[in-house]
């Protein structure tokens, strides 16, 4: 059995990754915006072990909510989920996309296991490091999806005691997706708890992009070491939170 966090779980593949988890027997903490929010995840499932609440658009709440992922125990696994999609400024896309996955890496407990929601419309996006501190704005979703699977890449670069992986869910029929998505919707929430639990040793990999339980083929501009240390130093300097040092091998 495992422990597992998973943050934007009040809804969406987040709530439906929790539910499949849950009916395996792992202790499963979730994730929600808001207190309206935790109330209505409190309607749509049973056996949560808790639900921790924060903005993800806030550091501060952000470093709040890994206190209290820490004081909640050691966790085998987190899955950085949540995400925002649609004509929202860049600063909001960056803040919840991946400043709050930098903050809640470097600052929770590391586990044994991370995985990161991204996209294939990585594919399109470009790192634009140098709008990170002072043009964010000129930031689109494909370019915060881009960055999350660079510090996936960074992750299992630095951290040799961790399998850290990115996941594309496909398009699939959640409120972000919306009714035309043509993607399984189970299929897109399978991998993520086949990564987390580890049972598969095909599973037991780190720094891999996958698709439906698939290796893929991803924007190897992500793979730059220089571009990826850079852009750790640069969340650094936004978020205020240090990116920790590596830790021995497995």
């Amino acid at each position: 059995m495992a422990k597992i966090f998973i943050t934007g779980s009040s809804d969406g593949l987040g709530l439906l990754t929790a539910k499949a988890l849950i009916a395996e027997a792992h202790q499963v903490v979730l994730h929600a915006k808001n207190a309206k929010r935790k109330d209505d995840t409190l309607q749509k499932i049973q056996g949560a072990e808790a639900i921790l609440t924060a903005d993800l658009s806030s550091i501060e709440e952000t470093k709040i909510l890994a206190e209290e992922v820490n004081r909640s125990g050691k966790f085998d696994t987190v899955i950085h989920n949540a995400g925002i999609y649609g004509d929202v400024p860049g600063e909001l896309l960056f803040s919840v996309n991946v400043g709050a996955p930098f903050i809640l890496t470097s600052l929770i407990h590391k586990p044994k296991r991370l995985i990161y929601l991204t996209s294939s419309m990585h594919q399109q996006g470009q790192p634009k490091l140098e709008c990170l501190k002072n043009d964010v704005q000129q930031l689109n979703y494909s370019d915060c999806k881009l960055l999350v699977l660079m510090l996936t890449k960074a992750v299992a670069r630095k951290w040799n005691d961790v399998y850290a992986n990115g996941v594309d869910p496909g398009w699939v029929p959640t409120k972000m997706g919306g009714s035309s998505a043509t993607d399984d919707l189970q299929k897109g929430f399978e991998t993520q708890v086949w990564l987390a639990t580890g049972n598969d040793e095909q599973a037991n990999v780190s720094g891999r992009y996958f698709y439906h339980q698939q290796e893929k083929p991803y924007n190897t501009l992500v793979d730059d070491a220089a571009v990826q240390d850079r852009f750790l130093k640069l969340c650094s300097e936004i978020t205020g939170v240090s990116f920790p040092p590596s830790q021995a091998l497995i």
